[in-house]
């Protein structure tokens, strides 16, 4: 009873299943040795994309973080006068740069820089926009220019805290005469969105400035010169710890210029704060001595970024410094234009010197009631060719004009350059207005009247000049007719521009020569003869200078109307017009002067285009030479004689 109990408390056994268990621990193993296989596979797999694959990518990334390829910039080429008075050059200064890729947080970096800058609420804005403009990847983005030394070490102290921030040396751009050469001259700025996808990436690495306007925009290929690089190794920072090798850039061009710097500030002085431009042309090369445009501005406020409110006043002066009136103010020719208009009615048989007409101090078209008026209201009597020109005789080129006709008057006009752009290095230049039949119809969608085509014979109505094409015009009508066109570089480093250049326009000839001579003689007596309209000029000469005054009117006056320019608002009376060559038979200076609002050319233009001629041909140092004088002089004269279309 005792062992049948125990047996039945016992549970029963059971015999152990080893081939089972085998089996699981082979199945184990072998999954994990699967799972070994291809993590391994997959390690070795990462290892060879990355360390064969992907080898050269690494390898620039790793030589990046410790060498960096930086810019050179190239030194602008420097700008000469003709005499080599130096008109543009490079100073030293210090620049703050950025490179945006390079700062963490370009938000809290620039807040960082205001600070320490001490910068205003406009200066700041600025500043910040300026770190925002497009920029090509890993440039540095000009953000200050001109740093002071306190700003320098205040920079230095902070360095750490301002990574992809450099404080660089560079040259920068300078205008010793700003004023008087603003118009000619131009000016370069920092380079903006626009032309930043034009530009040459290789060639305009780490460069801030490019020519905006004038010279420094039209000589911008040769005066920039071709941009270096270095290499420099860096630490974790980014900073430069040396320099391991470099192509130096190429400096850009120097140029020297055909203008004379005393010239250009001679005819500043004569225009004496008024609005208007003089221009001067040597005829046998056509090298421009001076082409002034009064006001002026500082050109060194536009090299760095001019301040908006700086801006704005220069863009509301109501004498608009910023207009080149030289090359791009259009103002009605007057009589400057008769001598041209006399060569036009000789080439086309239309007269000859000897034949006159009578004049009653009108002209009248054939079945037409309205009366053309000559200047003097009463009339000169019998002219010639010589002697209209001499007078300024209105009614002698409206009969001209009649007989030749607009169409034919309008070409032989384009012949010297009226109407056409001829200059060959003068950037933003006005092609002016020379009006034909087939112009009118294409403007206005009306047929010509023959009344206008009298208006055009006494550089009225629709004709429009400008003062550079006047001066050219004249230097052709100096050089008898042969075309050289007017240009600003004389050399670039020291080859010469050739001054035979495409696109000359074909010389002017004449059938007889003799006809040169009496349209000379008639611009003589201009300045010297008893009936000169300038003959108060011609006082004291020691050369031959022949001459024409103009008076450009600002509005129309009515059949039976008189100017009256005293009771005129000063910004509605006549502009002074007057051109000028000499010596008559070996010419070496060809003259335009355009004087905004200042009645009779003979009076006030008259005299500041004799200054200029005294000054090229005797010296700036002549006794005679005192601008104030001239301006004395000229004022009296517009005081003493009354105002008329001569």
């Amino acid at each position: 009873m005792r062992k049948q109990r125990r047996s039945t408390l016992q549970p029963p056994r059971t015999l152990k299943n080893t081939q089972h268990e085998a089996h699981i621990f082979r199945v184990r193993s072998l999954l994990a040795l699967l799972v070994v296989v291809l993590l391994t596979a997959l390690l070795m797999g990462r290892l060879f994309y990355l360390q064969v694959v992907q080898h050269e990518v690494f390898i620039t990334r790793s030589e990046n973080n410790r060498v960096r390829v930086e810019p050179l910039p190239p030194n602008r080429g420097l700008i000469y006068d003709r005499d080599g008075v130096l008109l543009a050059e490079n100073r030293p200064t210090y620049n703050l740069t950025l490179v945006r890729e390079r700062v963490e947080d370009l938000d809290e970096t620039l807040t960082l820089l205001v600070d320490i800058l001490g910068l205003s609420d406009a200066e700041a804005d600025a500043f910040r926009e300026r770190a925002r403009r497009p920029q090509r990847p890993y440039q540095p983005a000009l953000l200050m220019s001109g740093l002071d030394d306190e700003e320098i070490a205040e920079l230095a102290i902070n360095r750490y805290r301002l990574p992809g921030v450099e404080v660089e040396g560079q040259l920068q751009r300078h205008y010793p005469y700003a004023r008087i050469m603003s118009h000619a001259l131009g000016f370069v700025g920092r380079i903006n969105a626009a032309e930043l996808e034009t530009l040459d990436s290789n060639d305009y690495a780490g460069t801030h400035f490019i020519g905006k306007t004038g010279v420094e925009r039209f000589y911008e290929d040769e005066l920039h010169g071709k941009a270096g690089v270095r290499q420099v190794e860096t630490n974790a920072s980014g900073r430069v710890l040396r320099e391991l090798g470099r192509t130096d850039p190429e400096p850009g061009q120097d140029l020297t210029l055909t203008i004379d710097k005393d010239m250009q500030a001679l005819a500043h002085e004569l225009l004496d704060g008024r609005r208007g431009a003089i221009v001067a042309i040597e005829p046998k090369t056509g090298g421009i001595l001076a082409m002034a445009s009064a006001p002026g501005f500082d050109t060194n406020q536009f090299v760095t970024g001019i301040d908006q409110q700086s801006y704005q006043a220069l863009q509301q002066d109501i004498d608009l410094p910023l207009f080149n009136r030289a090359i791009r103010g259009t103002y009605p020719p007057g009589s400057t234009v008769k001598p041209f208009l006399a060569l036009a009615g000789l080439a086309n048989g239309e007269i000859t010197p000897e034949e006159t007409i009578y004049d009653p101090g009108y002209f009248q078209l054939p079945n037409d009631s309205r009366r053309y008026r000559n200047w003097l209201r009463w009339g000169h009597g019998r002219v010639d060719m010589k002697r209209a020109i001499t007078v300024s005789n209105n009614t002698y080129f409206y009969s001209l004009a009649h007989e030749m006709g607009i169409d034919a008057l309008s070409d032989y006009m384009h012949r010297f350059g009226f109407g056409e752009r001829t200059g060959l290095d003068i950037q933003g230049a006005s092609s002016g207005l020379m009006p034909s039949r087939e112009w009118k119809r294409e403007r206005f969608g009306d047929p010509w009247y023959p009344g206008e085509t009298l208006s055009v014979g006494i550089g009225q109505g629709y004709w429009q000049v400008t003062p550079l094409q006047l001066a050219t015009a004249t230097a052709v009508l100096a050089n008898h007719g042969q075309w050289v066109r007017p240009r600003l570089v004389q050399k670039i480093d020291d080859e010469r521009v050739d001054i035979e250049q495409p696109g000359t326009k074909e010389d002017l000839t004449l059938d007889d020569q003799a006809w040169w001579d009496t349209v000379f003689s008639g611009m003589e007596q201009v300045v010297s003869g008893s009936e000169g309209t300038a003959r108060r000029i011609g006082e004291g000469l020691e050369y031959r200078l022949a001459g024409k005054s103009g008076t450009a009117q600002v509005f129309s006056l009515g059949q039976d109307e008189q100017y009256d320019a005293e009771e005129l608002e000063e910004r509605l009376r006549d502009h002074a017009l007057f051109i000028a060559f000499a010596p008559v038979d070996d010419p070496q200076i060809a003259v335009s002067v355009i004087v905004e609002n200042a009645g009779g050319g003979s009076t006030h233009a008259a005299h500041l285009a004799r200054a200029m001629t005294d000054a090229w041909l005797l010296g700036p140092d002549n006794d005679e030479l005192d601008p104030d004088k001239v301006l004395d002089e000229a004022d009296s004269d517009d005081n003493a004689m009354p105002d008329t279309q001569g």
